[in-house]
């Protein structure tokens, strides 16, 4: 330990009387943690010191100059010794103004010349240079106070005003860190003949290195990207191409065109402030309480295993505006990083998009057609985040779900993703899915509008303004489930064995691309439906809603939400799909609680009912589940109009039903997955009494309509009946118009005006029953499989089997339901269906087995064949 006792005293005596006073005042607010606790053990004794520091300020060198007196190592304040220099400190970033010294305008690579030169001439004589980092309030712990947080230590260097309120707030938790010194004699005696100028800018250079790692560690890394990848994505060289063609083809200078360049980087990037973030969840922790009962997170545990060592992509479902805040939100709370969100340039509302920029928001335009510049800036910054790692999350829907189901995906974040690790394959690239269930949606009501025809509201200061009323009104609880992740590296593998090939040239797009990203979107959708949570609205939905007034006897509800939550625990969809624990009496009550459902008292016993409104809002909840009773439904829908049927007819129709089916609902199995999950359901049937099995398990028969059981699977049945509705319309149309005769908006259009006329004849609650994406859906999986196609004129052809199809819907819709599509749709005379021949009610098991296996070869069967019966009168189930 060295004796620095005298040396303080004559120190404290030359620094200025006002440096003195000031340090007094200070001292009262200032507690200094020395790292190390001893540090003159690191100093070597007979030595001159002189301490560098990061950044100039009077405080710090108030802080300094404590911490080395209480630390008994030479003061900052007293002269050099063997050089011309008043003060044994400087700094290596200055600002104008007073400290040490009088020259204003000095570069800090001056006082570094100043010591090499003092070497010159003595090979005896040496300096340790000591890096001392000062950092005031660091990350700030959960407990600090909001105003702590916004004060508190990071990456931007601020002005006098708000440090002194930094010191007042935070100064009691001060960190100054002393490095290891640097013998200044040996870097010169190691630099040879190198000049003193140059020596003193690499010496500044390891410096400053030396500062952001030690700053790096101790409050984070610098995430803001205005500083730190906007010249980064201006000097890459696919941007720097694209400003030279811009200015080419639009004949303006380099100059125009690097500014207009510099521009859209500013308008995408965030510039992203741990301070903005931690004042955000003090906001938001209050918003939530007014707003939810809980927010409750399923197998992160899982996801945060799986993430270190990958660049992590987040992409959640997307359901509500509330699903960007609750993500960081929790992830924040967590002691995660809060990922870089892909935002819509919409949201960039004045004060609003600027928080939201410096809580990791970036902005995307809608579109990128027509502005060539902008599409290479956008893709520039992407790889960036990549190749720096920084955590993403983005909609792979492109927009809000107004149905309450996924939307088919729009894979333009995915394929910048994937192309910008191909460029740069430093880190394994993960995408986190990610399931976000709500009991009740602020923006519902507008949704219902949209889908109703109205234009959507366009987001606005006053719009948001006028929307905090929604404070008024609890919204349940929330659910975010983190799926399977998925790992970019065994699909690039699948698709090719020499995908590293294209890291050779950023400017390939090998014929493989596209085909993995479309793998990757339908992959994260699956598996997004995976992790879906079953809440007791979403039970409380696929009941009511699958009767005729929305309104059951309370023991047919309480028995119908019995028989939902055992089939969704004895058949679970996935291992990562959750469920309310509540019991059936315990879900009817919390309905009525969040004023979903009502109950009219009677003495013959009370019936839960929900409103006309709210039965419209209802069936996004429905939607949100409606996957995970796909296959249930299907097996009920194939006795909707029949009383048995053969079990081979019911896989055997799945099969051919099953692509749209997993179309629209993003279900993980393939043809012949499905069909072992049909037979397990038909089991679990059979087991619950909802179906006999005959003829060594060949037949299948249900109870008669009035039986509590018919009764069960009418209301499994009904929870996708719409959907097969939807799927008669569209090749009734094509029929009925004959073949060349519609393109694909044709009949696109054509559709959606035939399911809004069957709606409001019917008055189906259930507004994306006309939606025209789903119908675009369908047309397209009908591409997909070559049962449809474009001829040369643009107007749609199709198969044969098209014809077959409209006929074995008969098996499943009601005679008078697709007569009214037919009557409905538009087009000319069209198909028209054939009489119906339904076989004998007394005729045997055997002999109807026996009629099906003659049959069953056909890739189609006569439907005579499918049908064991058909109880198309109410007369014969009385029977």
């Amino acid at each position: 330990m060295l004796n620095m006792s005298t040396t303080d005293t004559s120190a404290r005596s030359r620094a200025p009387w006002w440096f003195n006073l000031a340090g007094q005042l200070l001292e009262p607010w200032v507690r200094i943690r020395r790292d190390p606790a001893e540090p003159a053990t690191l100093l070597q004794a007979g030595v001159p010191v002189c301490y560098v520091i990061e950044r100039d300020g009077f405080s710090d060198a108030l802080i300094l100059d404590r911490a080395c007196r209480e630390a008994g190592l030479p003061s900052p304040m007293q002269p050099l010794s063997g050089t011309r220099r008043r003060r044994s400190v400087f700094a290596l970033a200055r600002r104008d103004g007073w400290l040490f010294g009088r020259n204003r305008k000095r570069s800090p690579t001056e006082s570094l010349t100043q010591l090499v030169r003092s070497l010159e001439g003595d090979l005896d004589r040496d300096v340790q240079i000591v890096p001392v980092s000062i950092y005031v309030g660091r990350a700030p712990t959960r407990e600090s106070g909001w105003f702590s947080v916004l004060f508190s230590e990071n990456w931007v260097v601020v002005g006098r005003f708000r440090r002194m309120l930094a010191l007042l707030l935070n100064g009691r938790d001060t960190v100054v860190h002393f490095s290891t010194p640097v013998s200044l004699r040996t870097v010169v005696n190691e630099a040879g003949d190198t000049r003193p100028e140059r020596l003193t800018r690499k010496i500044a250079r390891v410096l400053r290195t030396h500062f952001r790692r030690i700053r790096a560690a101790v409050i984070g890394p610098d995430l803001s990207h205005r500083r730190t990848v906007v010249d980064s994505v201006l000097n890459a060289e696919p941007v720097r191409a694209a400003i030279a063609a811009t200015a080419t083809k639009e004949n303006i200078s380099q100059a125009k065109a690097w500014r207009r360049a510099h521009d859209l980087v500013m308008e995408i990037a965030a510039d992203y402030s741990h301070p903005v973030v931690r004042s955000a969840s003090f906001l938001l922790s209050n918003f939530w309480n007014k707003l939810y009962d809980g927010i409750h997170m399923h197998h992160f545990d899982k996801a945060r295993a799986a993430a270190p060592g990958h660049e992590v992509v987040y992409v959640p479902c997307h359901r509500s505006h509330a699903d960007y805040l609750l993500m960081s939100y929790q992830l924040h709370m967590s002691g995660v990083v809060v990922p870089h969100i892909a935002a819509g340039v919409n949201l960039n509302l004045p004060v609003i998009g600027s928080i939201l920029r410096r809580g990791g928001a970036f902005f995307l335009r809608r579109s990128f057609k027509g502005n060539a510049l902008y599409s290479v800036v956008f893709n520039e910054y992407v790889a960036q985040l990549i190749d720096r790692g920084v955590p993403m999350e983005y909609f792979i829907e492109g927009g809000r779900s107004r149905t309450g189901r996924l939307l088919a995906p729009r894979a333009g974040m995915l394929a910048m993703t994937v192309r910008a690790f191909l460029r740069a394959p430093r880190r394994p690239v993960l995408f986190q899915p990610v399931y976000i269930g709500y009991e009740k949606l602020m923006e519902g009501k507008s949704y219902i509008g949209e889908l109703s025809g109205k234009p959507k509201e366009k987001e606005s200061l006053i719009g948001l303004l006028r929307g905090l009323k929604v404070l008024r009104q609890r919204y349940g609880h929330v659910a975010l489930n983190f799926g399977e992740p998925i790992e970019l590296n065994p699909l690039l593998d699948a698709a090719s064995a020499n995908w590293r090939a294209a890291i050779d040239d950023p400017e390939a797009k090998p014929e493989w691309l596209g085909r993995v990203v479309d793998d990757l979107a339908d992959k994260i959708q699956i598996n997004i439906n995976r992790a879906a949570d079953v809440n007791p609205i979403n039970l409380l939905a696929l009941a009511l809603l699958a009767t005729p007034k929305h309104a059951m006897a309370e023991n047919d509800l309480l028995s119908q939400l019995e028989l939902m939550k055992a089939l969704l625990e004895e058949l679970p969809y996935s291992d990562r799909m959750t469920m309310t624990s509540m019991d059936p009496a315990g879900i009817i009550a919390y309905g009525e609680q969040m004023g979903w459902i009502r109950r009219v008292r009677h003495p013959l016993g009370d019936v839960l009912v929900t409103e006309d409104e709210q039965a419209v809002l209802l069936s996004y909840f429905r939607n949100n589940v409606l996957h995970l009773t796909a296959t249930a439904a299907w097996v009920a829908s194939c006795f909707l109009n029949n009383r048995r049927m053969s079990r081979a007819s019911v896989l055997r129709l799945g099969r051919i039903i099953y692509p749209f089916i997993q179309g629209e609902l993003f279900l993980p199995w393939d043809a012949d997955g499905f069909c072992q999950q049909l037979q397990a359901t038909i089991d679990f049937f059979v087991r619950r009494g909802l179906l006999e099995a005959t003829g060594e398990g060949r037949v299948l028969e249900r109870g008669p309509g009035q039986d509590d059981a018919a009764f069960q699977l009418k209301i499994i049945a009904r929870s996708l009946i719409q959907a097969f509705e939807r799927y008669y319309i569209t090749i009734a149309a094509l029929v009925k118009n004959g073949p060349h005769t519609l393109t694909s908006a044709e009949l696109e259009n054509a559709c959606t005006l035939t399911a809004q006329r069957l709606s409001l004849l019917n008055e189906l609650s259930a507004p994306e029953f006309f939606d025209k994406a789903l119908f675009r859906g369908f047309i397209q999986k009908l591409r997909e499989n070559r049962i449809v196609w474009t001829d040369d004129a643009g107007k749609l052809d199709y198969d044969k089997g098209l014809e077959d199809m409209v006929r074995d819907a008969r098996v499943i819709l009601a005679r008078d339901v697709r007569h009214s599509i037919l009557k409905i749709t538009p087009g000319g005379d069209g198909e028209k269906e054939t009489p119906e021949k339904p076989l004998p009610a007394d005729a045997t098991s055997e002999a109807l087995h026996e009629r099906h296996v003659a049959t069953e070869h056909h890739e189609h069967a006569p439907v005579e064949a499918i049908v064991v019966e058909e109880s198309g009168s109410e007369a014969r189930d009385k029977n």
